[in-house]
């Protein structure tokens, strides 16, 4: 297992990059602590396969360097970094056995035959396929094959790390939940050092212990899930995480009040005076009806009951606000005031969060 540091790391794909809009990648500082498991979330071409493939050795980076440990090996081949990948797609031998598929990777290097026959039979059994392990791989489904990768991936212990990319996507949907949960539970066993990449947010935030999510080549935040879902310090990650996403409204900020198309809201707490492109940003959860007549008068679009609650399709001044209400909750016919719950509430400018200055309760000792 190792400590994998990036320095510095930056990538184009271009030979002579000028600016910052030249380069997949922007500019990266970050450790990836030993044992830990992280998942690398964004939406397609933000540059987590570009992240990934420089740790895994399959490209250089232009700019910067990588560590494994205190060891340099931002040139060093990929075989030489002594690391498994999982590919999006499964890369098995057809011809051979399920055994021989897993031990492959053991065999190749040599390993004793005792030993070999030992460790198959522990992954093996990890995975749920003890019972087929002297069939060949042809003959079995694209989820097996999938967990035949996933097997041969962590079948060696000496590994420096583990590196996933989008391995569940060939996965029929009602797989899925099964394998990440295996997947959980296998880091929890092996220790191995993970970095799993997804643009599932179902995927990264029950497999990770903290997340990386990118956005435009940048890491825009890096935290564990409830840090996600509370605090995003981007504009980004509170869109991007949730279902819906983060409510965003235009506000004009004074102290400990901001200003919605005109309509007070109180903050709970004093950011001074903001400028620039002020937002303030309010999860579908933290948001509520009110009875007494504050907050923001909305009109309310329509309303989806998915069963365990109900999502709510409002509006203010043209701007969309989503609100999560409880199942049995009665929703107004047209009209009707939302309110805010205080300490969920998130202050942006020009797409990231600020701190307060201090809050009401401290200004007031």
């Amino acid at each position: 297992m190792a400590k994998i540091t990036l320095s510095n790391l930056a990538h184009s794909y271009l030979p002579n990059p000028q600016k910052d809009a030249d380069y997949a990648l922007k500019k990266l500082n970050h450790v990836w602590e030993d044992g830990a498991a992280y998942a690398l979330l964004g939406p397609s071409g933000c540059g987590k396969s570009t992240l990934l493939n420089i740790i895994s050795g399959l490209l250089t980076p232009s700019e910067g360097q990588i560590f494994f440990n205190e060891q340099d090996v931002t040139h060093a081949d990929t075989a030489d970094r002594n690391i498994a990948q999982v590919f999006q797609f499964p890369v098995v031998y057809d011809t051979m056995t399920v055994k021989q598929n897993l031990a492959f990777p053991l065999k190749n290097r040599g390993v004793d035959a005792q030993y070999i026959e030992a460790r198959v039979n522990e992954i093996a059994q990890m995975i749920g396929m003890q019972d087929v392990l002297n069939n060949k791989a042809q003959g079995l489904t694209a989820d097996a094959k999938q967990k035949i990768s996933l097997g041969r991936g962590m079948v060696r212990e000496d590994v420096n790390a583990i590196l996933f990319d989008e391995p569940l996507t060939v996965i029929d949907p009602h797989m899925k939940w099964e394998l990440r949960t295996q997947l959980k539970a296998l880091h929890q066993q092996l220790e191995h050092t993970m970095i799993y990449v997804t643009h599932d947010q179902t995927e990264a935030l029950t497999f990770a212990d903290k997340v990386v999510v990118m956005y435009d080549g940048k890491v825009v935040q890096i935290g564990t899930p409830k840090q996600l879902f509370e605090q995003p310090e981007h504009t980004f990650v509170g869109y991007f995480i949730g279902s819906p996403g983060m409510n965003l409204l235009p506000a004009k900020i004074e102290g400990s009040i901001a200003l919605i198309n005109g309509t007070a809201i109180e903050l709970g707490a004093d950011y001074n005076n903001p400028t620039g492109k002020v937002e303030i940003g309010v999860r579908p959860e933290f948001c509520s009806f009110s009875d007494d007549g504050s907050g923001l008068m909305v009109k309310i679009n329509r309303v989806e009951d998915v069963g365990r609650h109900k999502i709510v399709r409002t509006q203010f001044a043209g701007i969309n606000l989503n609100i999560i209400a409880p199942s049995s909750a009665r929703i107004p016919a047209d009209t009707c005031h939302v309110k805010f719950d205080l300490a969920a509430i998130n202050v942006y400018v020009d797409g990231w969060r600020i701190e307060a200055q201090q809050t009401k309760h401290e200004a007031a000792l």
